[in-house]
């Protein structure tokens, strides 16, 4: 059984993303130092942290014991997520259908959940004009992503099977915000059954509430600044 003895730094901001890694490691229960990247100032530009994720986007770590022992940095959720279940070889089987699973769910999410559910928060809630073509796009895909999750929480009690996985820690964030969505969880019968048994995790609990206190400092919805720096990304030299 791998163990850690230096904390591995987060580079984080309580989104769903982040959520997913706080998630992970609390459920891993391995130390951890948390460096908030602030997204509404542009933390996330800084050449420091480009530096660990060139995409400019949080969540990141660094671990200090990486492979042969050496510090490695790993950006994007779902690669991280992978890392870390492969070096502490919890909630990532290896080999046979299980990993088929779990990775099939794991990039479904990264590839469709996530992005499809992000653009309908956009439209519903941050665009300077209300474009119904973008709002009924959005929240229809999502409605039918909730649908695919529904019918597959039908046949499983979790994501990637019978067993509680990354699958469903890179799942659970993108569905708590889901009146902000437009969605009524209550047509989707099994995906609440699973969202409620999830949540009530309590190390899916911590990772949810890491830095709750920062994130509604944050007034997203008003702060035309922050909009901004979020919404009105080009490349930079």
């Amino acid at each position: 059984m791998t163990t850690q003895t230096k904390p591995i730094e987060l580079y984080y901001w309580p989104t769903p993303n982040g959520w997913k890694i706080s998630i992970m490691l609390e459920e891993l229960g391995v130390p951890y130092d948390v460096r908030f990247v602030n997204i509404g100032a542009g933390d996330q530009f800084e050449p420091d942290f480009l530096k660990i994720s060139p995409n400019n986007r949080m969540p990141a770590i660094v671990d200090p014991e990486g492979p042969d022992g050496e510090p490695v940095s790993v950006f994007e959720s779902g690669a991280i997520l992978q890392y870390l279940g492969r070096k502490f070889d919890r909630f990532y089987p290896r080999g046979g259908r299980e990993q088929v699973a779990v990775e099939e769910w794991l990039f479904w999410q990264v590839g469709g959940l996530g992005p499809m559910a992000g653009q309908t928060h956009h439209f519903r809630n941050y665009a300077p004009e209300k474009i119904a073509y973008g709002i009924e796009r959005y929240t229809n895909e999502t409605n039918r992503l909730y649908g695919v999750m529904n019918r597959r929480l039908g046949e499983t009690e979790f994501l990637g099977g019978k067993d509680y996985s990354i699958a469903d820690m890179a799942a659970i964030g993108w569905i708590v915000p889901y009146e902000n969505q437009g969605q009524d969880i209550n047509e989707f019968p099994n995906l609440k059954r699973w969202f409620e048994a999830v949540k009530a995790r309590p190390a899916v609990a911590r990772g949810l509430d890491l830095g709750k206190d920062e994130r509604e400092k944050l007034k997203l919805e008003t702060d035309k600044n922050a909009q901004s720096v979020l919404f009105g990304q080009r490349a930079r030299s």
